[in-house]
């Protein structure tokens, strides 16, 4: 992925126009499928894992070796720079960088247990970004992990996709299987004998029908390797939003089916190309302004990059992350978080903080997050709304002070309703005023950055909603 300027990619101009298209296609899923999106919105945090070659150069990951886009970010400056201001010099020693490729610090367990103790429930992993670098034991190219030409083929965790999935698998944690489409390095894709413009192919799919015949074939034998060779996996995350018909059909008909039927409850995230196979909306560094009525994620980085940067990473707050994750999830969509590990296969010192602050918050309010699902008016002021099993949570965020009391508009309890906070032993007292509810809150609260109230309504009696 890229923050760089992608209009010709990008199918819908709004996280919303997205799932206004697709409502009436969601209505038409087979039960199945619908029964599984339901699952996957109970996840609502997940974790995404950019790692390749490209983790060792201080530049953006892939999309530099595109000319149309290159050099347009201060990042690619730098290596630009490094290598004369020379695109083709640059590219030629970016696609030899599988042959310095060697994180000998990758453990894939540690990994997990990192995400398990941050309140993850599923990791989304580049199985192969644009650049065609594959971190699997593929037999379709030479340009993979496992091969001789990489230092790290002789590791005994070499197959870097098999021990990330397995690892994560074992802590109960959902499997996200990136994948690129597009492939920069196979020459179906862009012919060697051609120069290169744009991420497109750079020459005509349909006047060489032959030439893309074998770029599809090899998407498919790829996309088959990872579903019938590494364990159960839940979606298959496409990334390459370009590449659709009429121009670059791969045949998705096909490729859903042999990977359905290879993996029965297979989620797919088209990205961004809509139909019938983007079955997730996928906003990239943006949060919709109300909730959708499609199941969908935003796709956020906790630094201000996708990858590793070395000496430029600048991450938030937690606070600042764990606000981001009740936003979305007040709205009804998960948060798919984006850490680069390092150039050794390790995650740095201050992202580890940052995760395992969030992870202390989620161990105590995660009841209001896990399995919730949006109640209006979503947000007022300072506290965010959901809802789970007959009872609705009110996130209060944002404080920079201690409070005495919470006053709530958006939900009203109803009488003999008991209201709680996570993480605290007994019911609170509150009371109506002026058409709100006031809540005291005890002197010792269990967060310093927000806190969760429940609001448990006596049997029979609902909750008033008041829409904002």
């Amino acid at each position: 992925m890229s923050t760089a300027d992608r209009q010709d990619i990008i199918a819908h101009s709004s996280p919303e126009a997205a799932a206004s298209d697709a409502a009436a296609r969601l209505a038409a899923y087979p039960q199945w499928l619908r029964d599984r999106l339901e699952w996957f919105g109970d996840l609502k945090f997940g974790l995404i894992l950019h790692f390749g070659i490209y983790s060792q150069w201080d530049c953006c990951e892939s999309w530099p070796l595109v000319p149309e886009d290159s050099w347009a970010r201060p990042d690619d400056l730098r290596c630009w720079n490094e290598h004369g201001r020379d695109l083709a010099r640059f590219s030629e020693a970016y696609r030899a960088l599988n042959r310095t490729f060697n994180p000998v610090g990758f453990d894939a367990a540690a990994w997990a247990d990192l995400a398990s103790a941050a309140g993850f429930r599923y990791v989304c992993m580049t199985t192969k970004h644009h650049d065609g670098f594959c971190l699997w034991d593929t037999r379709t190219t030479d340009y993979r992990v496992t091969h001789p030409s990489c230092p790290f083929a002789a590791h005994p965790r070499a197959d870097i996709i098999r021990e990330v999935f397995d690892a994560f698998r074992a802590r109960q944690m959902a499997i996200s299987c990136y994948f690129s489409k597009s492939d920069w390095h196979q020459p179906a894709y862009w012919r060697p004998d051609r120069p290169v413009v744009d991420r497109n192919p750079n020459y005509d799919t349909l006047a060489e029908p032959a030439v893309w015949r074998q770029f599809v074939e090899y998407v498919h034998a790829q996309v088959g390797e990872l579903m019938t060779g590494y364990g159960p996996i839940d979606i298959l995350w496409l990334d390459g939003g370009q590449v659709r018909p009429p121009l670059q059909d791969i045949d998705m008909d096909r490729l859903a089916a042999e990977s359905r039927a290879a993996q029965p409850g297979l989620i797919i995230a088209d990205r961004t190309v809509g139909g019938e196979h983007e079955n997730l909306i996928t906003p990239e560094q943006t949060v919709p302004d109300v909730p959708l009525d499609f199941p969908w994620e935003s796709c956020i980085t906790l630094s201000d990059h996708w990858k590793y940067c070395p000496g430029r990473m600048v991450y938030p707050p937690a606070a600042q992350t764990i606000r981001l994750l009740v936003d979305v999830v007040a709205k009804g969509g998960n948060l798919l978080l984006g850490v680069g590990p390092t150039p050794e296969g390790t995650i740095d010192d201050v992202a580890t903080s940052r995760l395992l602050e969030i992870g202390a918050w989620l161990g105590i309010n995660g009841e209001a997050i896990y399995s919730s699902r949006p109640i209006a008016p979503y947000r007022e002021e300072q506290t965010c709304y959901t809802q789970r099993d007959g009872r609705v949570y009110a996130l209060v965020m944002d404080i920079e002070q201690p409070l005495a009391q919470v006053t709530l508009r958006g939900q009203q309890p109803a009488d003999g309703s008991v209201v709680r906070l996570l993480g605290h032993e007994g019911p609170l007292a509150w009371r109506r005023v002026d058409g709100a509810t006031v809540v005291d809150l005890p002197a010792r609260r269990p967060s310093a950055v927000g806190w969760g109230l429940v609001i448990e309504t006596p049997a029979g009696q609902v909750a008033t909603s008041v829409r904002s």
